[in-house]
């Protein structure tokens, strides 16, 4: 039975994990999704921290905690 629960949590968790990128790509604009890829390692890439996003990007970090923020918001309407 537990290797069944764990078969299901797997695939809640990868229809979950589905649905919020379909809806990312659906409300964010082009530089939301990259801070947002960038940030949590989307796409089989290492998480960056906002710092390393900045620089990567040629933003200040304040300005990718913004824009991370108002991503999430978006996303969550």
């Amino acid at each position: 039975k537990s290797a069944d629960k764990d078969v299901d949590d797997n695939v809640d968790t990868q229809l979950r994990i589905k649905a919020m990128l379909n809806k990312m790509c659906k409300v964010l604009d082009e530089r939301e999704k990259k801070v947002i890829a960038l940030r949590y390692g989307l796409g089989g890439r290492t998480p960056l921290t906002q710092r390393e996003t900045a620089k990567l990007i040629g933003i200040s970090r304040s300005y990718v905690s913004r824009i991370e923020k108002a991503a999430f918001a978006k996303m969550k309407k």
